[in-house]
C-alpha cells in the first residue's frame, strides 16, 4: 500500500518527520509548531493536526501486514483512553515476549468488541485463512499472564499524556494507531538496520 500525498503544500518527508515526531515525543501541537519553525519549516498547529489526523493511521493501517512474525503465545487486554468527556476502550494484543500484534480502539467494551479484535489480530498475523483458523486455539484467563501486557500499556499511557487531550473519536483512533505503530518501531519489529523515522517512512510507500 502506497500512501497519496498528491496536492499537499508541503514535501512528503516533512509531513512524514512531523507525523512521526509528534507520535514518538508526545509534544503539543503548539510545541511542535515551534519544534518545525526552528527548524525552518513555517506552519499551524491546526495544519499539524490535519495531517496526523489523516496521516498515522494510513502509514500504520499499512504498516499492520508488514511486521515481523510473532510467537503464538498471545496476550491481550483492553485500557481506558478519554476522548472529550468519555471514556472509550484501546484492545490490545501482543505476544510473549512483548511484540505487538494487533490493536483497536472501541467505544463499547462489550464481548463483540473484544470477538473483532481477536480476529483481526488473528487474520493480520497470518493464522486466519479463508473462513478458518488452521491451528488450535486455546484460551486461558490468568490474570498473572497479562502482567506484560499491562506494563506494555504505560507506553501508550505516557505518550497521549502530553497530548491535552483527544477532541474526537476519530482523532483519538488515528493518533492512537500511529502510536502504537512506533511503538512497535521501539521494539524492533520491522527493518532492521534502518532509522525509527526512517522505518516510519518505509510504511509509506
Amino acid at each position: 500500500m502506497t500512501i497519496s500525498f498528491k496536492g499537499v503544500h508541503f514535501p512528503k518527508d516533512v509531513i512524514l518527520h512531523a507525523v512521526f515526531f509528534y507520535l514518538r515525543y508526545g509534544v503539543s501541537y503548539r510545541g511542535l509548531e515551534d519544534i518545525m519553525a526552528e527548524r525552518g519549516v513555517d506552519l499551524d498547529h491546526a495544519t499539524l493536526n490535519r495531517w496526523v489526523g489523516k496521516y498515522a493511521e494510513m502509514v500504520a493501517e499499512a504498516a499492520r501486514y508488514r511486521k515481523r512474525a510473532a510467537d503464538r503465545s498471545w496476550r491481550m487486554d483492553e485500557t481506558y483512553v478519554k476522548v472529550k468527556s468519555e471514556w472509550v476502550y484501546l484492545y490490545r494484543a501482543i505476544d510473549k515476549f512483548g511484540k505487538t500484534l494487533d490493536f483497536m480502539l472501541s467505544k463499547r467494551r462489550s464481548k463483540a468488541a473484544a470477538t473483532k479484535i481477536f480476529a483481526r489480530a488473528l487474520e493480520v498475523n497470518g493464522m486466519l485463512k479463508g473462513f478458518g483458523c488452521p491451528i488450535l486455539i486455546e484460551i486461558l484467563r490468568r490474570k498473572y499472564l497479562n502482567t506484560i501486557i499491562e506494563q506494555d500499556h504505560r507506553f501508550i499511557k505516557r505518550r497521549i499524556r502530553p497530548m491535552l487531550g483527544f477532541k474526537s473519536f476519530a482523532s483519538a483512533a488515528s493518533a492512537l494507531a500511529g502510536i502504537e505503530l512506533v511503538n512497535m518501531i521501539r521494539k524492533g519489529q520491522f527493518t532492521l538496520g534502518l532509522s525509527p523515522f526512517q522505518q516510519f517512512a518505509q510504511q509509506a510507500g
